[in-house]
């Protein structure tokens, strides 16, 4: 039976490693060590945590499931509202992201100029420049 190292069960259960940990720790999630000493999760017990994980739902510290990978965690600079759309800016680092959304999005979100916000990107088309 294939087994998974903590930072593997981390990866396909969508938390960090710290959180494997303290599941783990508190007894959640069976684990057991290999001849070099890492903490193992039995694939058989892995699959069940994970089915049992995904039925408590998100908790309020857990990032949502997402296919886009591109995040850019910052700080919204900018809130533009109108009738139906609204325009958000994002301070990520040094990159500035603008996106077009639903007025009804932004105020669900309760986006609001100076809070945290994280911009993920997907695109089926990015173009690159030569310097």
């Amino acid at each position: 039976m294939q087994s998974y190292t903590i930072g593997q069960a981390a990866r396909l259960l969508g938390v960090s490693p710290d959180t494997a940990r303290r599941w783990a720790d508190a007894g959640r999630v069976a684990t057991h060590r290999d001849e070099s000493g890492r903490r193992l999760v039995d694939g058989r017990d892995l699959a069940a945590f994970s089915v049992e994980v995904a039925q408590a739902g998100p908790g309020e510290e857990e990032v949502p499931y997402t296919s886009a990978r591109n995040a850019f965690p910052g700080i919204v600079t900018a809130v533009k509202l109108g009738d139906v759309a609204a325009q958000v800016e994002i301070q990520a680092g040094p990159h500035r992201l603008v996106s077009l959304l639903t007025r009804e999005a932004v105020e669900e979100l309760g986006l609001e100029v100076g809070m945290q916000a994280t911009a993920r990107v997907k695109s089926t088309s990015v173009h690159i420049d030569r310097a």
